[in-house]
Order: C-alpha cells, then structure tokens, then sequence
C-alpha cells in the first residue's frame, strides 16, 4: 500500500478567485471563479482523494488511518495524536485581493478554534502581473489601539506594509503575522493542516450573499504580532549543488521545510524516505518525473505528489529544465 501518491484537487470558489490555474497552466475548472485549489489536504473541510493506485478513491485521512506512521513518519507524532495529516498544499490565485487577515498560533486556536492548531504559512509565487504586491507586517509605529482605530475609520492601509513581489520568491508567514495577498498573483502555498483565519478588512466589499464578509477584529488584535516591522521576502540559502542539482532552503518553521530544487535537463535527484518524515514534491515549472519500484509518476507544471515517509529509495527526474518544491517534516 506503500507508493507515490497523487490527488484530486478540492477547488474553492471565494469571491477573491480568478481562471489563471485554467489560462496560465491548463487545468479543467468549473464555471465560475476559483480561488484555491487544496492540492493535498486532509482537512475535513476539503479532504483530497487519491487518484491513482491500490488506494483510489480513498480520502487522505482515511489514508492516513490506514498507514499512520508509514505515511507521515516519526516526525509527525504531534500530528498522529490528534489524528491529523500535518500539512496542506495549495494553489491561491489572486485575481482580487484578499482580506487583510491574521492567522493565530497553535496555543491560542486550540482554546479558541474548536481545537484546530494555529496556521504557520509560506508562499511561492508562481506568477505575478507587474507591480503585484503582498501586504505583509505592518509599518513602523502601528499599536493595538492605532490599528483598532485604522479599522473603525477605514484608513488601515496607513498602517500595512506592501511588499512588491515577482514569480521565483518565496514568503513565509508564521502566525501573527497580518497579511494580503493583493490582485494579480498566483502562489503555492504549504502550511499546517488548519483552516482558520481572523480578517480584520475585506475593502468594504460584500460577499457571495450580497453581505458583509464577517470580520473577527476581537480576535485578531489577540494574536498580531505588532513588532512585525516590514518584514521583506524569505532570503534563499544555498544547501548543495550536485550533477546538475542545486537545491536551496526558502522555507523553515517548526513544521515545515521548504526547498527549491532547480534541475537542469536529464538530471537526477537521488532520494530516500527512512520513516522519519514524509516528502511532498511539487514541479512548479517545467516537467518532472517521481521514479520507484514501481511504475514512475509523472509531474508536469503544478502537480505534487506525496513521497510516504516508508517508502524507501525513489528518485526525482527532470524531463527538460524543471523547478521543484521539496517539503518535509523538520
């Protein structure tokens, strides 16, 4: 029971949501916007299935109850005694801004949130229009009662941080941190398996309904982290460089490490699971190819693919110049 595993994106159609996962990289949508596309999810809001396999059809957290520790690995028994797969793998796109929102840590959501963890987050931009931007952190001098204020008389764009951004960065996210991603942008997203958000600014649009989104200013003035001060773009680290391998680290948190992988034509990245921790590799261009034991998975731009943590030997293939992301458990 034991291979590669692939699965049938769960799609969102907020109000924020666009067709760039149509125009820009080929995807079958439904009529309609689509904001998110849950790539590997075991939330029960949108749980992905299997699409491929022994274990077709089957839900990743009916997977995970299945293999437990095969799947997901040692690294993941925080996760295992909640009965929770540990990440979620999205695709965002923007072609509206989002509200301006706070994601809260794992102490204060598991009071406050029906016992979800908090929502420590990164983003790899994908795509970005010229001049697309994120609002991420907050300008030098914003207090609690300064934003508060901001929110009441609708001047808080005075108090946010824009960030310019281009395709190839990466942002990371920990909780706390009150952000937007602005009109124009398409990003993967990796961050803990939790769905809850606080928005404390919606632009004064109105919703689905023809109402007012909710806003949860309460709560979110709980968990901003207001010494978050113009934070800028996550700056890559270098790891190694190997027969036309270079990979970079351009995430890490507790609970995730982010690594871009840049392959040139033929080359070859030689892995290995031990039951530590899973991998989850995704092309984020080019085209790629996941070879096992058993019949080789392919990954054309965006496509992701879960490594389970007992696996074993495998190997990552470029099928012409390809960018991956490799996530695993630190």
């Amino acid at each position: 029971m034991l291979y590669p595993l692939t699965f049938t994106p769960a799609l969102r159609d907020y109000i924020w949501g666009g067709r760039n996962l149509e125009t820009l990289y080929g995807r079958q949508l439904p009529p309609g916007p689509i904001a998110e596309s849950w790539e590997i999810s075991g939330h029960p809001n949108a749980a992905t299935l299997v699409d491929a396999g022994p274990l077709s059809g089957h839900s990743l957290p009916d997977v995970l109850t299945a293999l437990g520790t095969d799947l997901v690995g040692s690294r993941a028994g925080w996760a295992l005694e909640r009965g929770k797969f540990p990440l979620l793998v999205k695709l965002l796109d923007a072609e509206k801004r989002l509200s301006v929102q706070v994601h809260p840590p794992d102490d204060y959501a598991l009071v406050h949130a029906d016992g979800e963890l908090g929502k420590t987050e990164m983003w790899y931009i994908l795509h970005a229009r010229p001049g697309a931007q994120l609002i991420f952190g907050l300008r030098p001098g914003v207090t609690p009662e300064l934003f508060r204020q901001a929110i009441a008389e609708e001047t808080l764009e005075t108090c946010l941080h824009y960030l310019p951004v281009e395709a190839g960065q990466a942002v990371f996210l920990p909780t706390g941190t009150v952000h937007a991603m602005m009109e124009g942008i398409v990003a993967a997203e990796v961050q803990q398996n939790s769905d809850t958000t606080y928005r404390v600014y919606d632009w004064g649009r109105l919703g689905a309904d023809g109402r007012p989104r909710p806003l949860h200013v309460d709560r979110a003035l709980e968990v901003i982290n207001f010494q978050q001060v113009e934070p800028g773009a996550y700056q890559p680290r270098w790891i190694a460089t190997q027969h036309g391998v270079a990979r970079y680290e351009i995430s890490r948190s507790d609970y995730f490490v982010v690594e871009k992988v840049s392959m040139s034509p033929g080359a070859v990245y030689t892995g290995r699971t031990d039951g530590q921790t899973l991998e989850i590799w995704g092309t984020v261009q080019g085209k790629a190819e996941l070879a096992w034991a058993g019949e080789p998975v392919t990954l054309a731009s965006i496509r992701f693919c879960l490594v389970p943590a007992g696996l074993g030997d495998f190997e990552v293939r470029a099928l012409g110049p390809a960018t991956m992301l490799r996530v695993y458990l630190p």
